[in-house]
This record gives C-alpha cells, structure tokens and sequence, in this order.
C-alpha cells in the first residue's frame, strides 16, 4: 500500500510538471511572437516612414488609428470568455465558437460600417483617407475566424496560432519591402495589412483542421449569444475605453493639426511603445509567485509587489534617460532629416512609458483584489483626461502637446488616480516608492 501511495505520487508530480511545462511552452510562443512582431515590425515600419515621408506615413497611421477606434465592436469583449468557456466545457465546443464566430462576424461588420461612415463624414473630399479606412476596416471582418485561436489558447497549444499569423506577418512584410523597392502607391500598403489579417484568418483555418477538429459542424445557439451579450458588455466597453486611451491622440492631432505632425508624432511613438513588450513579460513571469504569495502572507506579497514595481520602475528610468537624451540624433539616424522634429516629441512621449510600466506592474494586484471596476474607472478617466489635455494642447504645440497630454494621461490612469479609492491607496504607495526609488522611505 505504501508504495502504491508512492507511485500514485509520484504520477500525480508528473503530470504537474508535464502541464507546467506546458504552459511555459505556450507562454513562450506567445513571447516569440511579440518579440518577432516587435523586431521585424520596428525595421519595416522605419523603412517605410522614410519611403512615404511624413505626410502620407502621417495620412497611413491616421487611417489605422482611427479605424482602431472602432475594434472593440469587432471584439465584442468575448476573447476571454470565450477561452474561458472552452476550457470548462469542450463537450459543446461547436456550439461555443459557432456563436461567438456569428456574433464577432456581425460585430466586425458593424465595426467597418460605422468606421467608413464616419470618416466620410469627417473627410467628406479625403478620397484617399476614405479608401485607407475602408481597406484596413475591412480587416475587422476576417477577425471573426480568432474563433479557432480562442480555441488553441483554451488548449494551452497557442503555437498554432502563432505559425499561422507569424506567417502572413512574414509574408505581407516582405510584400512591404517589395512594394517600397518598386515605388507603390500609398493605397498598395493598405492592401497589405487587409491581406496579412485574410492570409492568418486562413491559416487558422488550416491549422484547426490539421489538429483534427472540424468547422463544418460549428453552429450559433441563441441562448448561448444572450449570455456572452450580457458577460460581454462590461468587457467592450472596457475594451472601448483602452482603445480610446491609446488612439485618439494620433486621431486628434490628424483632425486639429494635420498628417505631417501625425507623421512625425507616429515617427516617435514607434520607437517610444516598442518598449511596452518589456514590463508584460515580466509581469507574465512573477505573477504565479505574486497570485501565490498572496494566499501565504500579506507581508510576502506586498514585499513582492514592491520589488517587481521597483524592477520595473528602474528599467523605465534606463530606458527613458539615454532615449531622452539620444532622442534627435536617434531619430535622424533612422528615420532622416525629414523626421528630425519627432526628436522633441520622443524625449516627451517616452516619459509615458514610466506609467505604463507601473501599470503594468499592478496589473496582478487589480486581479487578485477583485478591483476591475476600478480598473475600467482609471482607464476610462485617463482617456476622458488625454481627450482634455489634446483639445487645449494639439492647437497651439501640435504633437508635442500631444506627446504632453499622452504622458500626463497615463501618469493618471497608470498611478495618481489610486489614490483616490481607499482600496487602491495602497497600491499607489507602493508605486510611489518605485517611482522615487525608495526615498523618503
């Protein structure tokens, strides 16, 4: 009996370790993927801003920010629920993904109807802009198929997901550099990032049928649409408050200040978010420890709370500092002489990633506290703040005012507004203390 007991032990170690491994495994596609996107986009996006210079690269990220605005009616809030619901229950997996590819289809159609409705209401004589929003808007439809990538989340077997959209990321990218080295028209671009979202909708496809599951038997049930409609509505709000809080500034300098600032503005932004990867992998890494820390001590857990903040806070500072000051002659040296104003715009804007790292950084706090309410509260007042600060700004500094208003929002959002609940006091002190390094302490 004493070594079966052993044996049954020892199986049950096993299998723990086999579905960590697992889940590392996964993890670490997912972080393949992010740091491929990041690296070959980075070189790509460079490339072309200096071939469509700052007025037509401005006029191209205008049309992809402003056709952002409106993804959260193609998401519907459903991602998580919908892997939620396929890890619980895999006996009505058809039924499951059949709704949500009904509703995230009608969704993404919604989406690309109000998209090209109001940007002609904007841009009435903007036949160019109207076709760059149409184009990429249209892309929100071929989205419905994510259906089967909430599937292989769900099966922690998110490689797939990822040979299948890292392919056509690959692909359209090299399209990218074939139609720079032979002159393409500006609209040619946008066929590009249409064509990467159709190539990666059929890759999912192919990999879902190759892994043995059949579409053909996907079906929608109403009741099953009413209860993702009523769990996802808190969600497409939310989603709709961070897609606000992290487009409109490029929107707005485009409407009050025209495409040549959105072209340098888009110019700094590159190079300033291409560090944002940094704070989420290694949040990703301490949350298991910091979620446990939780149920065994409170001293525990707020003492790690405290030195992943503090991590975070010091590589924002080693980043932000040396960008600051490289931030002209970096600019130029990349992107040409044309760009050399977006210098100002960056020593500005890569302030904001000090925010963003502390927010990130409380991320596993707001979960494990039950505060998403809250959460929503400091997103959505941070993009009702950026909207303010833009309005007074943009008119008179352009893109550095935007740059001004982006960083003081997500100063906001990302920390100064905890210490307004008496929940997330707490929370705000810790992050006080990462930011000033523990003076004072």
């Amino acid at each position: 009996m004493k070594t079966h007991g052993m044996m049954y032990r020892v199986k049950l170690s096993l299998a723990g370790n086999s579905v960590r491994g697992g889940i590392a495994a996964n993890a670490g596609w997912l972080f393949f993927d992010k740091l491929l996107r990041m690296l070959v986009g980075l070189t790509v996006g460079i490339w072309l801003a200096r071939y469509l210079g700052v007025a037509q690269f401005g006029k191209l990220s205008y049309a992809i920010a402003f056709t952002a605005l409106f993804s959260a009616f193609a998401s519907l809030g459903l991602d998580k629920i919908v892997v939620r619901d396929l890890v619980r229950d895999k006996d009505h997996r058809d039924i499951i993904l059949g709704s949500a590819f009904v509703m995230k289809l009608a969704g993404g159609c919604l989406a690309a109807f109000l998209a090209l409705t109001i940007i002609r209401q904007l841009h009435p004589g903007d036949t160019t802009t109207q076709w760059l929003v149409a184009i990429i808007a249209a892309g929100m439809i071929f989205q419905s198929v994510d259906i089967f990538d909430f599937w292989f989340q769900a099966q922690v077997q998110s490689r797939y997901a990822v040979y299948a959209k890292s392919t056509a990321f690959l692909a359209m990218s090299a399209v990218k550099i074939g139609l720079i080295l032979n002159g393409a028209e500006l609209v040619a671009f946008a066929w590009t990032a249409l064509a990467e979202i159709v190539i990666g909708s059929i890759g999912l496809v192919m990999a879902y049928s190759a892994t043995g599951n059949s579409f053909a038997g996907l079906k929608a049930s109403r009741g099953v649409i009413i209860r993702f409609l009523s769990e996802g509505w808190p969600l497409l709000f939310s989603g709709l408050a961070i897609t606000l809080y992290m487009r409109i500034d490029q929107v707005m300098l485009g409407k009050m200040a025209g495409e040549h600032e959105v072209g340098l503005y888009s110019a700094a932004l590159t190079l300033s978010t291409a560090w944002y990867i940094i704070p989420t992998v290694i949040m990703s890494s301490l949350m298991p420890a910091i979620t446990k820390s939780r149920s065994n001590s409170t001293t525990d857990y707020y003492q790690l709370l405290q030195k992943s903040s503090t991590l975070l806070a010091r590589t924002a500072y080693i980043i932000a500092i040396p960008m600051t000051i490289l931030s002209v002659p970096l600019i130029t040296a990349l992107y040409g002489t044309a760009y050399q104003n977006a210098g100002s715009i960056l020593a500005i804007h890569i302030w904001a990633a000090l925010f963003v790292f502390m927010g990130v950084a409380h991320g596993p706090w707001m979960i494990n506290e039950g505060l998403a309410k809250i959460s929503l509260f400091n997103t959505a007042s941070g993009a009702a703040l950026n909207i303010v600060l833009n309005y007074l700004l943009i008119p008179s500094y352009g893109a550095i005012g935007c740059a001004i208003a982006t960083t003081a929002s997500y100063g906001f959002s990302g920390w100064l507004a905890n210490i307004l609940f008496s929940r997330t006091r707490k929370i705000f002190y810790v992050q006080s203390r990462a930011i000033f390094l523990g003076i004072g302490k």
